[in-house]
């Protein structure tokens, strides 16, 4: 639970090897944050990430955890919360960025929402607690370039606002985070877009938007209006673009 100056005690990571979610244990962790526990596919590659955070005063569990598939996803949460009680954020930063459509919208959409929602659940039982999403601007309207992606990060923005007006009242929220284009290994090679940034300055967004009890953060904030226009061209026009 906070501490009583409202300070992040406990954070669960879905998806502990990503950087923008490795980066936001590092940030809350700098801030006071004392337990981590980071969830993974291949949670023993993660020992030296670990053992940072531990340097830096954190304690640190390492889980197994795969976003993957859809059946088991509400007992893997249920004993993922048994095992390490009151959680103050979930973090859900697992995703591909390309791959089959099965993969892509199975990794970025179904499996993180049969995730989410247990994981609401026990939120809203504890009475307290924030589901940090990592969505993306390119939910906002799907690419030609990138349509399974666009498409998957669609569907799980939509699901995570349902959850947070299902929670509402509750003492339980959710918090989505829409960033750009994200330097990190899964965007390597590609060209980055205008308004590209870092997973240290995701983690920074997301570190305020939770003081603050935002509803929804922007990475970097003037993404928001790029988007707002891209959102409401027509669609000839739209076609048009080399998007």
């Amino acid at each position: 639970m906070k501490d009583a100056l409202g300070r992040v005690e406990s954070v669960l990571i879905l998806g502990g090897g990503s950087e923008i979610g490795l980066a936001t244990a590092r940030a809350l962790v700098a801030r006071g944050t004392r337990r981590v526990v980071l969830a993974a596919r291949a949670p023993e590659r993660l020992e030296a990430e670990a053992a940072a955070l531990r340097g830096a005063g954190a304690e640190v569990a390492l889980e197994a955890w795969d976003a993957t598939g859809v059946d088991g996803q509400e007992a893997a949460i249920g004993r993922l919360f048994d095992r390490h009680g009151d959680l103050d954020v979930v973090l859900a930063a697992a995703g591909v960025l390309d791959g089959s459509p099965a993969e892509v919208i199975g990794t970025n959409f179904l499996g993180l929402a049969a995730a989410l929602a247990p994981a609401g659940e026990r939120l809203r039982a504890q009475g307290h607690g924030t589901l940090v999403v990592l969505s993306s601007v390119a939910g906002e309207r799907a690419r030609r370039s990138n349509y399974l992606y666009g498409s998957s990060k669609a569907g799980l923005d939509a699901f995570a606002q349902g959850l947070g007006d299902a929670l509402e009242g509750s003492g339980a929220r959710v918090l989505v985070v829409r960033p750009g284009f994200v330097r990190t290994k899964m965007t390597a090679g590609l060209e980055p877009a205008p308004l590209a940034t870092t997973p240290e300055r995701v983690a920074g967004a997301i570190v305020t938007g939770l003081a603050r009890g935002s509803h929804t953060v922007w990475v970097p904030g003037p993404v928001r209006w790029v988007m707002s226009v891209l959102r409401h061209l027509p669609r000839p026009l739209f076609r048009r673009l080399d998007l």
